[in-house]
C-alpha cells in the first residue's frame, strides 16, 4: 500500500503540543508506531481506534521511514 504521509499526518501547536498526529484526530503517530512495534496488526489497531483507517496507519509508517532518512550534517 503506497501512502504519502503528508496526506494523513499533521502537526499543529494547538493540538497535542505540536506532536505529529493523524489528521482529524488526537491520536499521535508515536502511539500507532508503538502498537506496531509491539506486534499489533493494522486490524487490531483499528479495533482499538475505530476512527482511523489502514491508510492512516500506513502513513504513520511512511512518516517514520522519512524521518529515518534524515541526515545530520557534520562539520
Amino acid at each position: 500500500m503506497q501512502v504519502k504521509w503528508k496526506d494523513h499526518i499533521v502537526s499543529t501547536m494547538d493540538v497535542l503540543h505540536g506532536k505529529p498526529r493523524i489528521k482529524g484526530t488526537r491520536i499521535p503517530v508515536s502511539l500507532i508506531l508503538g502498537y506496531l512495534a509491539n506486534g499489533s496488526t493494522f486490524d487490531e489497531i483499528i479495533e482499538e481506534f475505530p476512527d482511523i483507517t489502514k491508510e492512516q496507519i500506513a502513513a504513520c509508517l511512511d512518516y517514520a521511514r522519512e524521518l529515518s532518512e534524515f541526515e545530520v550534517a557534520t562539520a
